[in-house]
């Protein structure tokens, strides 16, 4: 396998589907192979790019013309096992993997002509355009390969929309994270459209005294991928089987781990970044359970996105819109239930009161509290003057004290009063 991640993914595909959708991955990257070479002129590339479809069903068939430096050259060099394996396919997915090799081969072959003539990629269209060729037949292809072997709606076949957005999705991010990369070999796939409002010249992008107009260049192109990434969570809410859910849903879910980190990163002009090993591994372990998990990991990275915008940038009105869309489509098919958010969202919906009305009844409830100060103070006053008055006539407290103490809490009868009055009598009366 040319990719280690892809690698790992199809491995776990079902065995439906597992050997054509490796042979689709080898056909389409030969194609790529030969588009990315420049070393292959362009006399001998562009009749291999619009014929390449009818190689696969050449026996034998296999190419040595790749650049030594080539990457993925072997490919190329081995495909005669690629063709051997994929005549023993169902006719029904040839035909399918067939149909897109040619359309994306001839779509290749008309922009490596365009290149060479000078003129790249000028509008967001052709951008769109070229994006659609290289990863949007991907999506369609895919798409009908799943369907074909019952693993998926049938009702994601009539939406063109959303197989493109799986494509363009992760084709636009690698195409931002990669854009010093390309550079360096020639080649330029951002739209003049966008970088000219920043920038001169597209080589100006990597000067280090346009560091901010190139932030911002490249602020706008994350923008124009986020506009697809809602239509991606509506595409994997149409798979039915866990092997091809998981087999779809990791790139997306690292596609957008990678468009937070080259959000307004200044290293994407200096050299190729990309997630830590370990981040990846927990993406593809959230991202192989659910839709749900892998909407949080949308939500998650999106609102680093969010966070990062900044209001000097042109497009920050606008980033923002597209982060809230993202996490309101989420929120439409899981909606949050935190406690938390909900009494919040009660208190908010609370009427403001009239600050005049709220010092009014504070003032009221003081002139309460001192009114009953005021009366209790006076009881005890009054109690005590009269006290002192009945101390003052005779009055013999100690006998009292001395009755409670021995338990006499009734009267006494006549008998014992003239007794306690006998007792207690002085003489002087």
């Amino acid at each position: 396998m040319s990719s280690r991640s892809f690698n790992a993914v199809i491995q776990e595909l079902h065995p439906e589907l597992l050997v054509p959708i490796a042979l689709f991955y080898l056909i389409l990257r030969g194609l790529d192979t030969i588009e990315d070479d420049m070393t292959i002129p362009i006399e001998k590339k562009d009749p291999l790019l619009r014929d390449f479809h009818t190689i696969t069903e050449k026996e034998g068939w296999s190419f040595n013309g790749s650049g030594p430096d080539e990457r993925d050259r072997e490919v190329l060099v081995q495909f005669h096992y690629v063709t051997e394996e994929y005549r023993k396919i169902k006719p029904v997915y040839r035909e399918i993997i067939n149909d897109i090799a040619q359309q994306m081969g001839s779509g290749m072959a008309d922009y490596c002509n365009r290149a060479i003539e000078g003129k790249g990629v000028e509008t967001v269209k052709e951008y769109d355009e070229y994006c659609y060729y290289v990863a949007g037949l991907v999506g369609n292809g895919l798409t009908r390969l799943f369907v074909e072997s019952k693993l998926a709606n049938p009702a994601l076949n009539e939406r063109l929309e959303l197989q493109t957005s799986m494509g363009l999705f992760l084709q636009k991010t690698n195409i931002i994270r990669d854009i010093k990369e390309d550079w360096d070999d020639k080649r330029r796939f951002w739209p003049s459209e966008i970088w000219s409002k920043h920038v001169d010249n597209f080589e100006d992008l990597f000067r280090p005294e346009n560091k901010e107009a190139a932030l911002n260049c490249s602020s706008e192109m994350v923008l124009n991928s986020l506009n697809h990434a809602d239509e991606c969570l509506f595409y994997l809410a149409g798979l039915k089987e866990q092997s091809v859910f998981n087999f779809a849903a990791i790139p997306q879910s690292m596609a957008i781990a990678t468009l937070a980190l080259v959000f307004r990163n200044p290293n994407i002009f200096k050299k190729n970044v990309k997630i830590t090993k370990g981040s990846a591994c927990q993406i593809m372990l959230e991202s192989t359970q659910n839709l749900a998990k892998v909407c949080e990991v949308f939500r998650r990275f999106v609102r680093q996105i969010h966070k990062k915008n900044t209001p000097k940038d042109p497009n920050f009105l606008k980033i923002s819109i597209a982060c809230g869309k993202v996490e309101q489509f989420i929120e439409s098919i899981f909606p949050s239930q935190d406690p938390k958010a909900l009494q919040r969202s009660a208190e908010a919906a609370k009427p403001v009161e009239d600050p005049q009305v709220i010092k009014e009844r504070e003032e009221a409830k003081w002139d309460m509290i001192y009114m009953l100060i005021a009366v209790m103070g006076t009881l005890f006053l009054l109690s005590c003057i009269m006290i002192g008055i009945a101390y003052f006539l005779g009055a013999r407290f100690d006998v009292a004290a001395k009755q409670l103490k021995e338990g006499n809490l009734k009267p006494p009868s006549g008998d014992a009063a003239r007794s306690i009055a006998d007792k207690y009598d002085r003489g002087e009366l």
